[in-house]
Protein backbone atom coordinates (compact mmCIF):
# COMPACT_ATOMS: atom_id res chain seq x y z
CA UNK A 1 0.00 0.00 0.00
CA UNK A 2 2.82 2.39 0.85
CA UNK A 3 4.49 1.80 -2.54
CA UNK A 4 1.29 2.85 -4.32
CA UNK A 5 1.16 6.04 -2.28
CA UNK A 6 4.79 6.88 -3.16
CA UNK A 7 4.14 6.28 -6.85
CA UNK A 8 1.05 8.48 -6.73
CA UNK A 9 3.01 11.27 -5.03
CA UNK A 10 5.77 11.07 -7.67
CA UNK A 11 3.18 11.16 -10.43
CA UNK A 12 1.48 14.24 -8.99
CA UNK A 13 4.82 15.93 -8.36
CA UNK A 14 5.81 15.42 -11.98
CA UNK A 15 2.51 16.87 -13.17
CA UNK A 16 2.93 19.89 -10.87
CA UNK A 17 6.48 20.51 -12.13
CA UNK A 18 5.64 20.19 -15.83
CA UNK A 19 2.03 21.36 -16.15
CA UNK A 20 2.77 24.74 -17.74
CA UNK A 21 4.96 23.13 -20.38
CA UNK A 22 2.38 20.42 -20.99
CA UNK A 23 -0.45 22.94 -21.44
CA UNK A 24 1.65 25.09 -23.79
CA UNK A 25 2.64 22.02 -25.79
CA UNK A 26 -1.01 20.97 -26.01
CA UNK A 27 -1.84 24.34 -27.54
CA UNK A 28 1.17 23.95 -29.82
CA UNK A 29 -0.13 20.57 -31.01
CA UNK A 30 -3.56 22.09 -31.60
CA UNK A 31 -2.30 25.08 -33.60
CA UNK A 32 0.03 22.89 -35.67
CA UNK A 33 -2.87 20.53 -36.48
CA UNK A 34 -5.17 23.42 -37.39
CA UNK A 35 -2.43 24.88 -39.58
CA UNK A 36 -2.07 21.58 -41.39
CA UNK A 37 -5.85 21.33 -41.79
CA UNK A 38 -5.86 24.76 -43.42
CA UNK A 39 -3.07 23.67 -45.78
CA UNK A 40 -5.16 20.68 -46.78
CA UNK A 41 -8.31 22.80 -47.20
CA UNK A 42 -6.43 25.32 -49.35
CA UNK A 43 -5.26 22.58 -51.73
CA UNK A 44 -2.55 25.03 -52.75
CA UNK A 45 -5.12 27.21 -54.54
CA UNK A 46 -6.59 29.38 -51.75
CA UNK A 47 -3.72 31.64 -50.74
CA UNK A 48 -5.56 33.02 -47.69
CA UNK A 49 -6.05 29.56 -46.15
CA UNK A 50 -2.51 28.61 -47.06
CA UNK A 51 -1.05 31.69 -45.36
CA UNK A 52 -3.30 31.24 -42.33
CA UNK A 53 -2.05 27.66 -42.10
CA UNK A 54 1.55 28.86 -42.19
CA UNK A 55 0.80 31.45 -39.51
CA UNK A 56 -0.80 28.89 -37.19
CA UNK A 57 1.98 26.38 -37.82
CA UNK A 58 4.51 29.10 -36.96
CA UNK A 59 2.57 29.99 -33.82
CA UNK A 60 2.63 26.32 -32.86
CA UNK A 61 6.41 26.28 -33.28
CA UNK A 62 6.76 29.34 -31.05
CA UNK A 63 4.51 27.77 -28.41
CA UNK A 64 6.65 24.64 -28.61
CA UNK A 65 9.83 26.60 -27.89
CA UNK A 66 8.10 28.37 -25.00
CA UNK A 67 6.79 25.07 -23.62
CA UNK A 68 10.31 23.69 -23.33
CA UNK A 69 11.07 26.50 -20.89
CA UNK A 70 8.42 25.26 -18.47
CA UNK A 71 9.02 21.53 -18.34
CA UNK A 72 11.40 18.69 -18.93
CA UNK A 73 12.06 17.84 -22.57
CA UNK A 74 11.25 14.16 -22.11
CA UNK A 75 7.85 15.01 -20.63
CA UNK A 76 6.80 18.05 -22.62
CA UNK A 77 7.85 16.77 -26.03
CA UNK A 78 5.67 13.68 -25.65
CA UNK A 79 2.59 15.94 -25.46
CA UNK A 80 3.26 17.04 -29.03
CA UNK A 81 1.98 13.62 -30.14
CA UNK A 82 -1.51 14.97 -29.43
CA UNK A 83 -1.26 16.65 -32.83
CA UNK A 84 -1.89 13.20 -34.34
CA UNK A 85 -5.07 12.89 -32.30
CA UNK A 86 -6.21 16.35 -33.37
CA UNK A 87 -5.38 15.53 -36.98
CA UNK A 88 -7.48 12.38 -36.95
CA UNK A 89 -10.48 14.21 -35.50
CA UNK A 90 -10.07 17.19 -37.86
CA UNK A 91 -10.01 14.80 -40.80
CA UNK A 92 -13.18 13.17 -39.57
CA UNK A 93 -15.13 16.33 -38.69
CA UNK A 94 -13.93 18.76 -41.37
CA UNK A 95 -12.83 16.62 -44.30
CA UNK A 96 -15.32 13.76 -44.14
CA UNK A 97 -12.62 11.14 -43.62
CA UNK A 98 -13.57 7.78 -42.14
CA UNK A 99 -12.67 7.10 -38.52
CA UNK A 100 -11.69 3.46 -38.25
CA UNK A 101 -11.68 1.35 -35.08
CA UNK A 102 -7.91 0.93 -35.28
CA UNK A 103 -7.54 4.71 -35.23
CA UNK A 104 -9.60 4.84 -32.04
CA UNK A 105 -7.25 2.27 -30.52
CA UNK A 106 -4.28 4.38 -31.61
CA UNK A 107 -5.85 7.48 -30.05
CA UNK A 108 -6.34 5.62 -26.78
CA UNK A 109 -2.72 4.46 -26.84
CA UNK A 110 -1.42 7.97 -27.54
CA UNK A 111 -3.52 9.46 -24.75
CA UNK A 112 -2.40 6.75 -22.34
CA UNK A 113 1.23 7.26 -23.30
CA UNK A 114 1.00 11.01 -22.80
CA UNK A 115 -0.59 10.48 -19.39
CA UNK A 116 2.08 7.98 -18.32
CA UNK A 117 5.00 10.02 -19.58
CA UNK A 118 3.55 13.26 -18.25
CA UNK A 119 3.47 11.90 -14.75
CA UNK A 120 6.37 9.52 -14.83
CA UNK A 121 9.55 11.52 -15.19
CA UNK A 122 10.73 10.67 -11.68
Amino acid sequence: MKLGYKMQNRYLKSIRENWKGMVLMSFSALTVAVGQLLWKKSAGADIVLLLAGFALYGLGALLMVLAFKFGKLSVVHSVLSLSYVFGIFFGYFFLGEILRPLQLVAIALIMTGVAFIGGGDK
